[in-house]
């Protein structure tokens, strides 16, 4: 593709889609999936992200037409258990990415950036004076409470979040669920990150994480998409469970329209304005203008500030 802005935006994407034990190659525009069952086409033009589990084999070809596509690819482990690697979103531009090590850096401006997440989570501003550790009690309280909401709502016995990374069958239905369901809003979040340019890596609450800005963001909306659709999709049915999550995750996301929110939230909570993004990238091949320090003299053939 010639022209990146041809590319469809972000929001305008389908969410995701997860594969395990298949065979990807490319077919003209379309992405071909071969599993024992059959053949499937999946036109990859408005693809958000393609999650590969366990027993997946993508040609280069395949892979070259989701990056012209501007489609994120992770590997993961099975029923998303773990993320392995990632591929390139399609920006091309860096401002963002600027921006976000700018407001991590410097502990002030990132203190803002944290309260305006707690913000978000709570729908309402915080009362001055209030310390973080405080805040972080509210935010405790605040999950808690809807887990408890969910568990009346759908009448699903809850006994608290539990679950073991090396034996993924030792959880509750529930604990599981709700497991499949955090791996989707994460790999979409991941998918919208990577796509506006930013690192997956610069958290502001979490820290030290290759994904910490990832579960940043993927914070904001758990408890209005994951911890709903997991608890109901156990009172549902127990068979097959992590499977029927991600079912419920990809519809209860199309139809709240959370590919709409997330950039421009993000763009919201570090204080980004479209103005201040610079002009268009005609040609993603041609080399930026060089930097230059605020202020510079030279003296006795030396360069200082």
């Amino acid at each position: 593709m010639q022209d990146l802005h041809e590319l469809p935006k972000l929001r305008d994407s389908l969410s995701y889609l997860y594969v395990e034990h298949a065979v990807l190659e490319r077919d003209k525009t379309a992405l071909l999936v071969l599993q024992e069952t059959g053949t499937t086409a999946v036109p990859v033009a408005n693809l958000c992200l393609l999650m590969l589990g366990p027993g997946t084999s993508i040609t280069h070809a395949a892979v070259g037409l989701l990056a012209e596509s501007g489609c994120s690819i992770l590997w993961t482990g099975q029923d998303m258990q773990l993320f392995y690697a990632q591929g390139c979103g399609e920006t091309r531009k860096a401002y963002h990415l600027l921006r976000q090590a700018e407001l991590v850096s410097d502990p002030q401006k990132r203190l803002q950036v944290v309260m305006r997440m707690y913000e978000k989570r709570f729908g309402h501003p915080l009362k001055p004076g209030l310390t973080l550790e405080q805040i972080r009690g509210m935010e405790g309280a605040r999950v808690r409470n809807a887990y408890a909401l969910a568990s009346r709502t759908f009448q699903v016995e809850w006994h608290g979040r539990n679950y073991d990374m090396s034996n993924w069958n030792k959880g509750d239905p529930v604990n599981r669920a709700l497991s499949a369901a955090n791996a989707i809003l994460n790999g979409i979040c991941h998918a919208a990150i990577v796509s506006g340019g930013y690192s997956t890596a610069l958290g502001f609450l979490h820290t030290g994480r290759q994904l910490s800005f990832v579960y940043d963001i993927a914070d904001l909306y758990k408890a209005q998409y994951t911890i709903p659709i997991a608890f109901q999709t156990v009172a549902e049915g127990e068979e097959e469970v992590e499977k029927r999550t991600r079912q419920s995750c990809r519809e209860f996301i199309r139809e709240e329209k959370l590919l709409d929110r997330i950039l421009p939230d993000i763009d919201g909570l570090l204080g980004i304005q479209p103005e201040e993004e610079g002009e268009r990238l005609d040609d993603p091949s041609c080399p930026e203008i060089w930097w230059e320090p605020p202020q510079t003299v030279q003296a006795e053939g030396k360069w200082s500030l």
